[in-house]
């Protein structure tokens, strides 16, 4: 059994392995009460290790331990230890084999790691720690094997049988039974191990890679969803053909599979080779997946394949490095996502993700570094600052050394460190090898918690022609941080003169053929730049692109924002300016509710609506108002009912003045033509559907009607879950009870569509109230068991349905606080994950935090918490 005792892991402690494995045979027994494994390890001693061990020490979790055998011979029960979570063997040879035989069940697995069932298959979560779940192995990512694996199962019930590798020898065994034998030439971490067992299709197709190989590409699902698997399969060829001719990196085994499994913690899983995926982050059809689904689809496809390089053939040396590769291969996704569609709407996305909730798990109890100094349970650190942050600071790297030094820089990196498990020191080591650059400061990003400020002022002197920019940074303290180092920032700025043209930036009054764009690099507390011939007060545009994952502060005027939104070059800062404006407006309103709305903001979502000649993409990105998410993000101690209310009353203004703009653009951008996933079909999709939700704030009647028709005859989920969520979120409540029973009628027998369903109430105020969330986790699609269903529910109320789950009354964060309770009994990474929003109590007004300090004191005294549990409740309770 699990410790539920925390022993705090430091990074300062790493040492080597005393002991490796250069091979792992692994022979599995699948029956319905069981699985038998049995596991042959050809140890040695690790020539590196500073001193002489005399036993060997193995991780291991919930094992029936059976037999265990040295060099062929049977080990007395005297001869070892098993002690639950380790077996020790003293007395080992300096080299030997340990074989194993271990006893699980899998069906009675909900923590879903290591191998478990799922919807009849058995399947497998090895990472981080998923491995000595199954078997007892030095289960830790710089131990890294070459595995041979047989697996025996019921013909009739798993004829597919998958593991890592090729595929070299199967056949018939007695009683019905068969097996698959696999094995994979590439040495590596346990935590890439997979193993599925299931009655599959598949769909087959091939890739020739740049020097002639034929790879077989398949994707095994359920036969339910054999005809959701085309896009998948088109986003692995489109990734592997990109990281070809972008990154130089080719696939190196014959076969690349991809399984959905409907039970998956997280979204998806670069097992070498076989790639298990959620069935959300895979699955897709027009009829049901949207737009967004679509896009992500590609995207995680493209994030695990590109694992291949960056994560399995060069992985990590210990769980402080995750974000070397999840930092690196996130950044890759990014890039390809953009070169798929348009850069500057995926840079937007990427910023909202990071504004919203990065920034604010920064300013939180569990704020961290990318890499961490220490953790209690690495399934906690799977996180934004991991991902997200880590994919900005390699993205800073690529903005210091441009594109063609980086790529230099990651093929040095890929050459130096093939078959190795290293340290972010390692990937910038290689960037500076490759560049000349000194990126000794730029180190600090991975050491140092928190958001960045940059406060910039300027001074324009009309005599000299010169403007001159000050600007200073600071970083605010984070828990076990304080009084950082300044960091190495890159800062993209243009200055715009009074017809939004680009200026040339002459840093010296001598320097010709300036550009009109420049980065500079912030290394100090405080910096002066000056910029000579300047003919006239220019707006600064800063941070163009989102440069850095920093927060800047300067003090825009509403009419210099006015100016940006329809002037500025760089499309990512019009969508920002038009953001600050709304929030500016918004938050006027939360301070003085009689406050009159600032009608610039009217007029600037009047000049979008009109604009058909504006890139379609980014006006459906910059006709969304700042979430409530965000606002509350922004504010220093938020009234979350009183942000509801003004964002809420903005909006109701804007569709009442612009109704007849919105029935333009929506009958403007109307199509009963095929579907088609491109990027001008999927902007007018969006832009048709922004419209319609607008105009059902207002309650609309004209628009009522025309949500009722698109609903009833939309032929993709896009549009259908459009008028959906418009009436759900409308005050038409006889309309919104007929389609909810409506669409659940029609679609009670695909899972993935029916946790869209869960989802769009869950979010909404009108029809995600306490009461009826209860009723729709009492319903029978909902699975406490199935992290889907618990994020589709649970995640999404407490995440998305803001002003219901921050009651006055405190009743949203008791109700969390229970469910995270069961759930911690069930499955402790996702209890872990969904009492999220009650760690961040200290930001908020007293009324509320009072009551959430409450709801996590209920989760922190509960008999037999998890660690994983453990350590996020009692850090966010800290000096408490």
């Amino acid at each position: 059994m699990r410790t539920n005792q925390p022993r705090t892991i430091y990074l300062s402690e790493y040492r080597v392995p005393a002991f490796l494995v250069d091979h792992v045979d692994l022979r599995f027994e699948l029956f319905e009460e069981g699985a038998r494994v049995h596991s042959t390890l050809s140890v040695r001693r690790n020539p590196d290790y500073p001193e002489h061990v005399d036993a060997l020490e193995l991780d291991g979790d919930s094992l029936r331990l059976e037999g265990v055998r040295l060099d062929g011979q049977p080990l007395a029960d005297d001869a070892y230890e098993d002690l639950g979570d380790r077996l020790v063997v003293p007395g080992v040879p300096d080299r030997f084999k340990l074989a194993v035989v271990t006893w699980i069940e899998p069906q009675n697995n909900t923590r879903l790691e290591g191998l478990y069932k799922s919807s009849g298959m058995f399947c497998t979560q090895c990472e981080a720690e998923g491995f000595r779940c199954i078997t007892f192995f030095p289960d830790r990512p710089d131990v890294m094997a070459r595995y041979r694996t047989r697996i025996e199962a019921d013909k009739s019930r798993y004829p597919i049988l998958l593991s890592n590798g090729n595929d070299v020898e199967r056949g018939d065994l007695a009683d019905g039974r068969h097996f698959v034998t696999w094995e994979d030439p590439f040495p590596k971490p346990s935590y890439l191990f997979a193993l599925v067992a299931g009655d599959l299709v598949q769909k087959n197709d091939r890739f020739t890679t740049c020097s002639g190989r034929d790879i077989d590409l398949r994707i095994y699902v359920e036969p339910r969803n054999a005809a959701k698997c085309d896009h998948a399969m088109e986003s692995l060829k489109r990734a592997m053909r990109w990281d070809e001719e972008v990154y130089g990196r080719e696939y190196d085994l014959d076969i690349f599979m991809i399984v959905a499994v409907d039970d998956f913690n997280m979204g998806a899983m670069e097992n070498k080779g076989l790639n298990i995926f959620n069935s959300s982050c895979v699955l897709a059809s027009p009829d049901t997946a949207t737009d967004t689904a679509f896009q992500r689809i590609e995207a995680i496809v493209a994030h695990e394949y590109f694992h291949n390089w960056s994560g399995n053939r060069v992985t990590c040396r210990d769980w402080f490095q995750l974000s070397l590769k999840e930092g690196f291969t996130v950044f890759r996704d990014a890039e390809f996502t953009a070169d798929m569609g348009s850069p500057t709407v995926k840079r937007i996305e990427d910023a909202t993700l990071l504004r919203t909730s990065q920034f604010a798990e920064d300013a939180g109890p569990m704020a961290h570094p990318v890499r961490p100094a220490s953790y209690m349970e690495i399934s906690n650190f799977y996180t934004l600052t991991i991902y997200e942050k880590g994919a900005e600071v390699v993205r800073m790297i690529h903005t210091l050394l441009g594109p063609e030094l980086f790529r230099k820089g990651s093929d040095l990196y890929f050459e130096r460190h093939d078959g190795q498990a290293v340290t972010t020191d390692d990937f910038v080591k290689a960037m500076e090898d490759a560049s000349g650059r000194d990126l000794s400061q730029f180190r600090l990003w991975y050491e140092q918690a928190g958001t960045p400020v940059v406060s910039v002022r300027d001074d324009y002197d009309a005599s000299s022609q010169v403007c001159r920019l000050t600007i200073t940074q600071t970083i605010p303290d984070t828990p076990g941080q304080s009084g950082k180092q300044p960091q190495h920032i890159p800062f993209t700025l243009g200055l715009l003169d009074g017809q939004g043209v680009p200026l040339p930036l002459r840093l010296s009054a001598e320097e010709a053929n300036a550009p009109t764009e420049r980065v500079l690099e912030l290394t100090e507390a405080e910096h002066q730049f000056e910029f000579h011939g300047i003919a006239e007060q220019p707006t600064p545009s800063l941070l163009r692109g989102l440069s850095a994952p920093v927060l800047v502060d300067y003090p825009w005027t509403r009419d210099q924002l006015m100016f940006l939104i329809s002037g500025d070059s760089d499309g990512f800062n019009r969508w920002d300016a038009g953001q600050r404006l709304a929030v500016d407006i918004i938050q006027e309103l939360v301070d003085n509710p009689e406050a009159e709305i600032d009608q610039r903001l009217l007029t600037a979502y009047r000049n979008l609506l009109a604009d058909t000649g504006l890139d379609q993409a980014l006006v459906a990105k910059m006709l969304q108002l700042p979430s409530e998410a965000y606002l509350i993000e922004l504010s220093a101690q938020p009234d979350v009912q009183a942000i509801h209310g003004a964002r809420k009353r903005v909006l109701e203004h804007l569709a009442d003045a612009l109704r007849d703009e919105l029935l333009a653009c929506y009958q403007r951008n109307s199509d009963s033509g095929p579907y088609q996933l491109n990027s001008t079909a999927i902007a007018r999709r969006s832009l048709r559907n922004t419209a319609l939700a607008w105009l059902l704030q207002i309650n609309d009647q004209e628009g009522c009607q025309l949500a009722l028709s698109q609903f009833r005859d939309a032929g993709n989920m896009t549009d259908c879950l459009g008028a959906l969520r418009a009436l759900v979120n409308s005050d038409f409540a006889e309309a919104r009870t007929q389609v909810l029973a409506d669409f659940y009628q029609r679609w009670q027998q695909d899972p993935q569509v029916v946790e869209q369903w869960f989802s769009v109430q869950a979010a909404s105020p009108q029809a995600g109230s306490l009461d009826q969330i209860r009723a729709l986790m009492a319903h029978p699609a909902f699975d406490l068991r199935n992290p889907n269903k618990v994020r589709s529910v649970i995640g999404v109320y407490a995440g998305q349905n803001l002003s219901e789950f921050h009651r006055p009354d405190g009743e949203g964060y008791r109700f969390l606080a229970e469910q995270v309770c069961q759930l911690d009994d069930l499955n402790p990474q996702i209890a872990a994950r969904l009492v999220t929003p009650l760690t961040r109590w200290r930001k908020f007004a007293p009324g509320y935090a009072d009551a959430m300090k409450q709801a996590l004191g209920t989760v922190r005294d509960k008999v037999g918490l998890s660690r994983d549990v453990y350590e996020v409740v009692h850090k966010s309770l800290a000096g408490e």
